[in-house]
């Protein structure tokens, strides 16, 4: 008896202490990175986060490596028909396809990760 009351009390104390550990202000981006329910993020911030997600994005594969010697070209606020969004350039010259030299990286204004692609819609 003395053993099934030290259980169910371990059980009640894991049961409490559970949501200490779950938050909700944040949400992990899929580049890894944290976005934090906090307001808009800066052009600043939007550059550091499109580096990281194209850095992420090369050792991956899903893009060259050779995007991680790139050069950034622009961070810009551009609207959309669903609102407006953070777009982070990078020129890779050394991509043969000329279509493919530029890669646009897409946040929400709070730096939640959207999208990459080499057309910038």
């Amino acid at each position: 008896m003395k053993n099934l009351t030290k259980i169910y009390l371990l059980i009640a104390a894991f049961g409490f202490t559970a949501p200490v550990y779950a938050g909700g202000s944040h949400s992990h981006d899929k580049d890894g990175g944290h976005a934090h329910s906090s307001g808009p993020i800066s052009e600043s911030k939007a550059k550091t986060k499109a580096t990281r997600t194209m850095n992420n994005l090369a050792s991956r594969g899903v893009i060259n490596k050779s995007w991680t010697s790139s050069k950034l070209v622009k961070a810009e606020k551009k609207s959309f028909s669903k609102g407006p969004e953070w777009i982070v350039s990078f020129k890779n010259e050394s991509v043969k396809d000329k279509a493919k030299q530029t890669l646009y990286i897409f946040y929400s204004l709070d730096g939640h990760y959207i999208a990459a692609n080499y057309t910038g819609k």
